[in-house]
């Protein structure tokens, strides 16, 4: 029998490691970082770096939200389209998040903007978030190149905006969510 670590104990040491590696990557650059450097700048060892992440990119771009989402997507009404449900299911998830009380949700984004040997992987992130989507949808009776085609637009302007946001020092993430998201509404036709 393994003993595990406490829940707390746990995400402090997950949290530990993804700001020492924003640190190491904002500081050195991300492809000269290594994972031996950022588990030895959060006291500990590569495998457990390897334990909370599969890559060092995870650490910046891992996203425990879809379920959140898929839910607050199935709380829309059915009789909606579905670029209209995913809009009001994307606001409600959002809104049940605290707003981060730090810059460092900017810094993320800013490395990811920076990199482009990153960019792939929040493409990836964001087609298993639009496949989540999309499950959601066509489960609920939607026809699937809708769904794809809302998901597909709905996470662009989100990320754009992320993006947008990203270089600035002004403004909260949640305006910048709140702006893409009011950008999509009206009807679907």
């Amino acid at each position: 029998m393994t003993a595990t670590a406490p829940p707390g104990k746990r995400a402090r040491t997950r949290a530990r490691l993804q700001l020492c590696a924003l640190e190491l990557f904002e500081r050195k650059g991300f492809e000269q970082t290594t994972v031996a450097q950022v588990a030895e700048a959060a006291g500990v060892t590569p495998m457990t770096f390897f334990r909370h992440f599969n890559t060092k990119a995870q650490a910046l771009l891992d996203d425990p939200y879809d379920p959140l989402i898929a839910a607050a997507i199935a709380g829309q009404p059915r009789t909606w389209g579905p670029r209209a449900r995913v809009v009001a299911g994307l606001r409600h998830a959002w809104r049940a998040l605290p707003e981060p009380t730090s810059d460092v949700e900017r810094r993320r984004v800013r490395v990811v903007a920076a990199t482009p040997s990153l960019w792939g992987e929040m493409h990836a992130n964001n087609r298993r978030t639009e496949r989540m989507m999309v499950d959601q949808l066509v489960a609920d009776g939607a026809d699937r190149l809708a769904a794809r085609a809302s998901a597909a637009a709905v996470l662009a302007a989100i990320t754009a905006a992320l993006l947008e946001w990203s270089q600035s020092d002004d403004g909260n993430i949640g305006a910048a969510v709140e702006g893409a998201l009011a950008a999509l509404e009206g009807s679907d036709g």
